[in-house]
């Protein structure tokens, strides 16, 4: 079956992404993002009559997405349903994108709060609706593990940070060990968590 052709909207969406990823909201110009896509020049406010601040927002949404997705794989794709095995998958992601790519990108949700979350409102609400969207498939999958319901929530929230700032620093130390040092020590306090 041949790849779907994606049209110069889903492009423009997708190639924002990859430039918040890599240099962040305010270094990111619309002209680098259409001529990324490969779009025609016009498409930009033809596509994002709301401009940088939709376009943003949308891909902000579209990170959210894309991390529920992956969670939604890793854990339909576990060997053993254990909450450290779950966070050891979601580290292991990164070390394997920092392997493969360097250390240049990381979370374009986190990279739009960080920029823009403080002045634009909407991207705030943008990056809080896709933190939500990426914490719902951890609570249930912990929920689905035998975390108790009233724990699952907050286990999930201190995953997703834990992991971002470890993404973070890993970044700024070129080096994958913060990821290792996350998933090893946060582990045993996933699982302990677990119903007997």
């Amino acid at each position: 079956m041949a790849a779907k052709e994606y049209g110069p909207r889903e492009r423009m969406v997708f190639s924002a992404v990859q430039l918040i990823r890599r240099d962040g909201v305010a270094a990111t110009g619309l002209r680098e993002i259409v001529a990324h896509a490969n779009a025609p020049r016009g498409s930009l406010q033809h596509y994002f009559p709301g401009g940088k601040e939709q376009l943003v927002g949308e891909a902000i949404a579209w990170g959210g997405r894309y991390a529920r997705r992956r969670v939604e794989g890793l854990v339909a794709n576990l060997r053993l349903p254990r909450p450290s095995l779950l966070f050891a998958a979601m580290v292991q992601q990164w070390i394997d994108d920092y392997a493969a790519n360097g250390f240049g990108a990381g979370c374009p949700i986190v990279a739009a709060t960080v920029d823009w979350a403080d002045s634009v409102d909407t991207t705030r609400r943008a990056a809080a609706t896709a933190f939500d969207d990426w914490r719902q498939p951890v609570v249930a999958g912990l929920k689905d593990m035998g975390v108790p319901a009233r724990r699952a929530s907050s286990l999930a929230t201190l995953m997703i940070s834990t992991l971002e700032g470890a993404v973070l620093m890993a970044r700024a130390e070129r080096d994958v060990t913060p990821l290792r040092t996350a998933a090893r020590e946060l582990g045993p306090l996933l699982d302990a968590a677990v119903r007997d």
